[in-house]
């Protein structure tokens, strides 16, 4: 199955729904930074939580950037979503892993560790607007909550999920983002919350054979809902030769001066492909001339 997200409003109550299935996206992930266990599940909760988000944009050269740092020995997360909810991203130490914890679970909040998690929205304006949180517990799902509470005052729910196989490649992983938008009784909040207790995990759901549609009448069970979209999203990389030449003359010209005196060629790769970019030093001779013009 291929992965795609839904978005959902019900018509009886001030609720929105986005549901992702993303299990291929956070195996490409895994085989392209070569991720263990634990780093496979943070970095997929992150881009899963990242696909949604970004395809919530209005602006259709929009893009969300979710990053996550805390002092664990994963380091940085990132990940990079469009307009669409095709997603990007990358960690700092893939080769991170940890035991399990007591419930036999991924520590995926242990390998994170204590930091923040910051959100970064470019809808087109002059500048990103961005919003920044302490991490709640490391595991993603809880520290995003937090975000869209204190740094949008949307009251929201969130759950992320990875499944690793025996094998360590992914064999599950989706999650979903509930929204509540003013004028939601305290009744209809009792029974959602409800719902979201007896639904159970999403890779458990997924495991189970569920569509996203079928999740999301499980989530809003008693509510009337209606489908807005449904979509196709993929692990999607931007970068080309011209983008990372752009970045070369960003280095300034003292580096590029010094990169384009050295013997040889230069390799640069992709943080988030693994694509490599391999430029002569003529090459770069000629871009730090023109550079100068």
């Amino acid at each position: 199955m291929k992965d795609s997200l839904i978005r959902v409003i019900t018509k009886d109550a001030g609720i929105q729904m986005t549901a992702i299935l993303s299990t291929g996206i956070v195996e490409r992930a895994r085989q392209i930074h070569k991720t263990l266990p634990v780093a496979t599940a943070a970095l997929g909760r992150t881009l899963t939580a990242a696909s949604m988000m970004g395809n919530q944009l209005k602006a259709e050269a929009g893009s969300v950037t979710v990053q996550v740092k805390g002092n664990g020995m994963l380091g940085a997360i990132v990940a990079v979503s469009d307009h669409e909810g095709n997603v990007r991203g990358y960690l700092q130490n893939p080769a991170a892993d940890l035991p399990l914890r007591p419930d036999g679970k991924l520590d995926v909040g242990g390998a994170v560790g204590r930091g923040y998690l910051m959100v970064i929205k470019d809808v087109g304006m002059k500048e990103p607007v961005s919003g920044t949180v302490a991490l709640v517990n490391g595991e993603i799902a809880e520290d995003l909550t937090r975000y869209f509470v204190e740094s949008e005052q949307v009251p929201s729910a969130c759950a992320l999920g990875v499944l690793v196989d025996t094998d360590q490649s992914v064999r599950q992983a989706g999650g979903y983002l509930v929204q509540l938008m003013p004028g939601v009784t305290e009744e209809q909040i009792s029974r959602l919350e409800k719902n979201i207790a007896q639904a159970g995990a999403i890779t458990a759901m997924l495991e189970a054979g569920l569509t996203l549609a079928d999740i999301a009448r499980r989530v809003l069970d008693g509510f009337e809902i209606e489908i807005l979209e449904s979509a196709p999203v993929e692990y999607r990389c931007a970068c080309n030769r011209g983008k990372v030449l752009g970045a070369l003359v960003s280095l300034g010209r003292e580096e590029l001066t010094q990169l384009s005196e050295e013997e040889g060629q230069m390799e640069v790769t992709c943080q988030f492909c693994d694509k490599a970019y391999t430029f002569t030093n003529q090459e770069l001779a000629a871009l730090l001339e023109q550079a100068s013009q």
